[in-house]
């Protein structure tokens, strides 16, 4: 088994839209020879800092794989709390995330993958369901997929539903979401988790199986074909 050598890790700067439109900072974190990408969508009144997500980002670098952690509003947007909730917004900004890593030499070209967190999730699948060949996977963690509404149904990157086994009200939301998504679909409990994997272990586990199913999709051939 060989093993993905040193990452590098810098600052990076996002256009979210035709100039003079905001611009997001990210970190983006590339080992040496990746064979994937992951772009992170995280939840409401969080940022690129939030240090479950970037425990998870160092995960996946450790496996092979890209990651971009980014902003996904500007300090000024953050401030209103209607744009937090704003699922058409994030998904945009997701998806100018997308555009972004295709410009960038040595990463275009490379499978994507989304991995995001409450609200965050619910723009990931918005943003899969727009632009459905730039995306062959998502992993939502503790998330509300049930926010992306009638964009569930136009999914088809596989999709991996995570949820804290004692966060029951998300768990049911979780569970709607899943029925309404038509693409290579699974949900997976944790037991004893609650809604931020804060239970000692329990992060440990998402980072297993998010490294797992973003290995064998992005990895493999696409099956965006399945029904």
């Amino acid at each position: 088994m060989t093993t993905p050598g040193p990452t590098t890790t810098v600052p990076v700067q996002i256009e979210a839209g035709p100039a003079p439109g905001p611009v997001l900072p990210g970190d983006l974190g590339t080992p040496a020879h990746p064979f994937g990408a992951v772009v992170f969508a995280h939840g409401s009144g969080s940022s690129r800092n939030s240090p479950r997500n970037r425990q998870v980002a160092g995960a996946l670098r450790s496996a092979g794989l890209v990651t971009l952690l980014f902003d996904l509003l500007t300090p000024e947007e953050a401030a209103d709390r209607a744009n937090i909730f704003d699922i058409p917004l994030l998904a945009g900004r997701v998806c100018a995330a997308l555009r972004w890593i295709d410009r960038q030499p040595g990463l275009a070209g490379l499978p994507i993958g989304l991995f995001g967190a409450s609200t965050g999730a619910a723009a990931a699948l918005v943003a899969a369901a727009r632009m459905p060949d730039a995306t062959r996977a998502v992993v939502s963690r503790g998330g509300r997929p049930d926010l992306a509404g009638a964009a569930l149904a136009q999914v088809r990157a596989a999709t991996l539903l995570v949820v804290g086994g004692e966060d029951h009200q998300v768990i049911d939301l979780n569970r709607e979401a899943l029925a309404a998504l038509t693409c290579t679909k699974a949900l997976q409990i944790v037991p004893g988790a609650s809604h931020l994997f804060e239970e000692a272990g329990t992060l440990d586990q998402v980072v297993a199986l998010a490294q797992s199913w973003f290995t064998q999709h992005l990895k493999g051939p696409s099956d965006h074909g399945r029904r």
